[in-house]
């Protein structure tokens, strides 16, 4: 089998004779070819040629829709200078606009969207370390920073137009391979929109108590456009899909997944399963105090799930909590391979996770993301493992 078809196997919860082994090593790799520090024997290799000699599923998101800002003008300016003006155009990723946001050069990105009921501003960092590291800017300005914003995101959400790119996710499954597997992206559920894309963590938690009508009216707004996207999905003919909401219990503590997320996981759920779709969620935080809440939410995978030594959840406890709930995918904490870990530790918790997984549906990756300080030596360790299971 190869590792898209042990990962659908194990999506499906069908037992394996071993796991797949699907992950992302683009930031270590991205780090490395920028800092000129590749090993010799990777030099002039792709990443995907990377994933190839390793022996590790590449593992890669794509949106599958985009909207267009129907009676909105975007103007995105970097250090000053204007890099992207244009009414009315076809966004990927909004409301976080990461679409003109350079990932390669360190400094500062501001975003202006520019409507009949209002303006807003985004403001994006990108520091030296972020360009050196492989990592994404930082997002340090929110859409909604006062009473006024409210309206000029609900006339850009009314106003917005569905535009399907199915295609893309087709050809990119078909340009990857059977050893790679092509995660469509979703939107986030609303209420993790509004944490971490239109308001932020404690402007929220303000708003909840002081502009509660407000948020609630962007909540419904947020979704009813969820909604309608995921049931236009249905020509849409993939097995999987994924909302990359970046769960974390003690930001979205269980009060608050109660109130605001499990209902909406379930009715999206619902509705992705009456297409024949299976769902995940990006759950790269401490799910501890979520573990029974995610078990009845009606999620098929959480993908990225990251035990201790990076959360306060141990292996063992994620995985007695759902033996009949969501497929695990990742499950391998990044902090294993630093150098400050012992080989032994490593082994022993390698030795446990696969003993413990032997035969089961599970999809392993690292969590949540190969660093530059990562050890490549342990990803061949980890592959070496587990063709030996």
């Amino acid at each position: 089998m190869s590792m898209y078809q042990r990962a659908l196997a194990a999506i499906y919860r069908q037992n394996l004779d071993r796991p797949p082994f699907i992950t992302r090593l683009e930031t270590w790799f991205k780090a490395h070819t920028r800092t000129a520090t590749l090993p010799a024997e990777f030099h002039d290799l792709t990443l995907d040629e990377l994933h190839q000699r390793l022996g590790v599923g590449r593992l890669k998101f794509i949106v599958p829709y985009a909207l267009r800002l129907r009676d909105v003008e975007v103007r995105v300016c970097r250090e000053g200078e204007e890099v992207f003006h244009q009414f009315e155009p076809v966004v990927e990723n909004f409301p976080g606009m990461w679409d003109y946001v350079a990932n390669d050069q360190p400094g500062t990105t501001i975003t202006e969207l520019i409507t009949p009921a209002g303006k807003l501003r985004l403001q994006h960092l990108l520091v030296l370390e972020n360009v050196l590291t492989g990592t994404e800017p930082y997002l340090k300005e929110h859409l909604i920073k006062d009473e006024a914003d409210y309206r000029t995101v609900e006339y850009i959400l009314e106003q917005s137009e569905f535009v399907p790119r199915y295609e893309s996710v087709y050809a990119e499954q078909r340009n990857l391979g059977a050893d790679a597997f092509v995660v469509p992206l979703l939107h986030r559920i609303p209420f993790q929109q509004v944490l971490l894309e239109y308001l932020g963590e404690a402007p929220l938690f303000y708003a909840l108590h002081d502009q509660r009508g407000q948020v609630e009216r962007l909540l419904h707004l947020l979704d009813a456009q969820l909604t309608d996207i995921l049931s236009r999905l249905k020509a849409f003919q993939v097995p999987y899909v994924e909302f990359p909401d970046n769960l974390h219990g003690m930001m979205t503590n269980p009060r608050l997944f109660r109130q605001f997320c499990q209902p909406a996981y379930q009715r999206y759920s619902e509705l992705l399963h009456a297409q024949g779709k299976k769902v995940g969620s990006h759950t790269d935080g401490d799910i501890k105090p979520l573990l029974s809440l995610l078990l009845d939410s009606g999620l098929d995978v959480c993908e990225s799930v990251s035990p201790a030594p990076l959360t306060a959840a141990t292996l063992e406890e994620i995985w007695e909590a759902w033996r009949e709930g969501p497929v695990i995918w990742g499950a391998i904490p990044t902090p294993l391979l630093e150098k400050r870990t012992e080989e032994s530790e490593f082994r022993a918790y390698l030795d446990k996770l696969l003993e413990l997984v032997a035969g089961k549906p599970v999809i392993l990756g690292l969590v949540d993301l190969f660093m530059p300080h990562n050890s490549i030596e342990r990803v061949k360790t980890i592959v070496s493992r587990i063709e030996q299971a």
